[in-house]
């Protein structure tokens, strides 16, 4: 390897400090992953050979199992609660936001909105959404998820035609390159994840590792590069466990042990960094005890084979962070480590196991032909096998000689018994399927049964949302925002601001609050006014791959048409002078009815001394004829009576109808 690396400089031999420095790092190490071994590694790597359905010899439940077969049950759990989690926090498409601060110094609310598309961008082209999908199923089946982020420049070539000078109309096509800083988060198997285990955060711990593996080619090109010291290096492989994945035989040629540590150090150690590197005197202010060393300064330190220092300087990012972000599956208090699906679904899933191997071994002993033969009366050499159509010779009475030997039978209730274990299953890990949901519902609860159990899982979906969001999501986010400021600050400029998760449901948490809104819509019918937003409470949760126009669309039939609005305005201005009109027209007939009223009362007034002075004529008249003058005043006496009551009946109905006429006066004012 010497051959190979720097042919004109020697290699630079460690000094005293590094020695130390390296000694420190493998020794804490060294404890942390002894700790992590014995309490955690070996069940690891059993939930991994669930997961995954491999079979091992140290996953046998009894010495006389025969059966290899593995339930999918606690796989379905895992890809059900993997599919739902990430559904919740990318299947509405922008998976963030960013709010600015209150006190926003350069008085620009636009600089967010435009870092906030950038980000968006960068990420897509970093393949984030899939670094997070494969930490995220880790978390399910280990407990906790794990990534680590990196800052690393990258060429990037794009097409481009450039004009010939001298030539006309001449152009050359080619490529531009450029530099682009990107930052990218690199999932971390819990097995290659050392933490000082007197913490339950990273933020807390004295310090972090990473442990891995790596093709010696990528340690040759730092070298070369100046990221890492150039020192002489060579292949080695001692420890299968930091493999990704069991396999039956490991590559083990031209790799690398690897350790990146990010944590607190001696600052000792670090007094040799070259001039222009982070002064680490105001790194760490306060005071700590460490192994004697009461002066600790955070730092990245990577070595190589547990024995060659390749790189060691201060922390280098702006916001001093260290660059590992985690969460828990489920919490576990107090602990670092987590609890993930494939721990609540261990003893259900070895229940099943154990069950249906069972009934394997049963049926291989109970189905397959069995016989009892007399060896002493076999033709010599014979080689005894049963198939249709095949002659079987014997020296003797076949039936003497050969006897079907046969175990009892097999019991049917086992493959019962396993499916009633995959219900406790599912209870366990809180998923569901299409079998096991109503299974779970009485069969008399009905649509409200079948809330209460969905709700539930709902539930428990939204802790483990919740666990991402808080203490992954968000994190990442931030550390990846500040390090576009700190290396590519041209186009992220320093802003304060604030990011929020828009994740909120999950497909199956949208399905069924899509169910409610629909009920919710049948019964208060299709002219609510609370129509709008209920159908975009409807969109929203949809999957519809063109929700955004829909929204879109709503949104403008919401708003009012200025046209419409001008010309129901009109409309409604004429309906309202037609009713005045018509108002006045029936006031003027009232006043005229009235007039004619109060006229009629007169005259009925003075028709009663009209005919009094006509009959007093009529009773003087003819005096000379010698009539009875008194008879003649008693029968006008009587007329004027008569005639007297027909003008007060006339009266009265004269004042009904002018009752009737001023009532409906008032009722039309009104």
């Amino acid at each position: 390897m010497a051959e190979d690396i720097g042919k004109d400089s020697p290699f630079e031999e460690p000094t005293e400090s590094e020695k130390e420095l390296t000694s420190w790092i493998v020794d804490h190490t060294d404890r942390w992953r002894d700790h992590r071994d014995a309490n955690y590694i070996d069940l690891w790597e059993e939930y991994e050979r669930i997961f995954r359905g491999q079979w091992a010899a140290e996953d046998k439940q009894r010495e006389s199992e025969r059966s290899r077969i593995i339930s999918p049950a606690s796989q379905q759990a895992v890809e059900t609660r993997h599919a739902e989690i990430m559904e919740a926090i990318f299947g509405q498409g922008e998976f963030f936001d960013i709010q600015d601060d209150v006190m926003d110094v350069n008085g620009n609310p636009f600089d967010v909105e435009q870092i906030k598309v950038q980000l968006h961008e960068d990420f897509k082209r970093d393949k984030i959404k899939k670094s997070i999908d494969q930490i995220e199923l880790m978390a399910e089946i280990y407990g906790t998820g794990i990534g680590e982020i990196i800052v690393k420049t990258e060429k990037e070539y794009t097409p481009s035609t450039q004009a010939i000078p001298g030539i006309a109309n001449a152009a050359a096509i080619g490529v531009q390159e450029k530099d682009r800083t990107a930052v990218k988060i690199k999932p971390v198997n819990p097995k290659n994840f050392l933490i000082d285990p007197n913490a339950d955060s990273i933020d807390d711990a004295l310090g972090v590792a990473i442990e891995k593996y790596v093709s010696i080619h990528k340690i040759v090109a730092g070298i070369e590069s100046g990221i890492y010291k150039k020192v002489d290096i060579t292949p080695q492989y001692d420890d299968s466990k930091l493999e990704a994945t069991q396999d039956l035989r490991n590559f083990e040629d031209d790799k690398v042990k690897l350790l990146t540590y990010y944590g607190l150090v001696p600052r000792e150690y670090l007094e040799g960094m070259e001039e222009g590197d982070t002064e680490i005197t105001d790194l760490f202010p306060d005071d700590s005890v460490a192994d004697n060393h009461s002066d600790l300064v955070e730092a990245i330190i990577v070595i190589a084979n547990d024995s060659v220092l390749l790189k060691a300087e201060a922390n280098p990012y702006m916001m001093k962070d260290r660059p590992v972000i985690a969460y828990q599956d489920d919490t576990v208090p107090g602990r670092f480590w987590g609890r993930g699906t494939m721990e609540k679904a261990y003893n259900m899933q070895k229940a099943i196991d154990g069950q249906l191997r069972a009934h394997m071994d049963s049926l291989a002993l109970t189905t397959a032909p069995m016989i009892a033969m007399d060896a002493t009366r076999l033709p010599r050499g014979a080689k005894f096998e049963i198939k249709p159509g095949k002659a079987i010779l014997t020296n003797g009475a076949p039936s003497e000689i050969l006897y079907p030997f046969k175990f009892g039978q097999t019991d049917g209730n086992s493959a019962a018994a396993a499916q009633n274990f995959e219900r406790m299953l599912l209870q366990a890990t809180g998923t569901v399927d299409s079998a096991g949901m109503p299974s779970n519902v009485p069969r008399d609860a009905g649509a409200g049964g079948m809330s209460m159990a969905m709700a539930g899982i709902i539930k428990k979906y939204k802790r483990t949302l919740s666990n991402f969001q808080e203490d992954f999501m968000i994190p990442f986010i931030n550390k990846a925002a500040f390090r576009y400021m700190q290396f590519d600050s041209e186009r992220y400029p320093s802003v304060d601001m604030t990011f929020i998760p828009t994740a909120t449901l999950g497909i199956l948490a949208r399905e069924f609050e899509q169910q409610q809104m629909i009920g919710l819509l049948q019964t208060l019918g299709p002219n609510t006014p609370v129509l709008p937003l209920i159908l975009k409470g409807i969109l929203q949760n949809s999957s519809l791959s063109n929700r955004g126009e829909l929204m879109q669309a709503l949104a403008q039939m919401s708003q009012p048409n200025p046209e419409a609005a001008k010309a129901q305005q009109e409309q409604q201005m004429a309906q309202m002078q037609l009713v005045s009109a018509q108002v006045a027209d029936l006031q003027s007939k009232a006043q005229k009815q009235q007039a004619e009223a109060q006229k009629t009362m007169v005259e009925a007034q003075m028709i009663p001394e009209e005919h009094r002075v006509k009959v007093v004529q009529a009773a003087a008249t003819n005096l000379d004829n010698g009539g009875d003058f008194e008879k003649r005043l008693k029968l006008a006496d009587m007329m004027l009576k008569e005639k007297s009551v027909n003008l007060k009946a006339a009266d009265i109905a004269s004042n009904e109808r002018i009752a009737s006429l001023q009532m409906a006066n008032r009722s039309m004012k009104r």
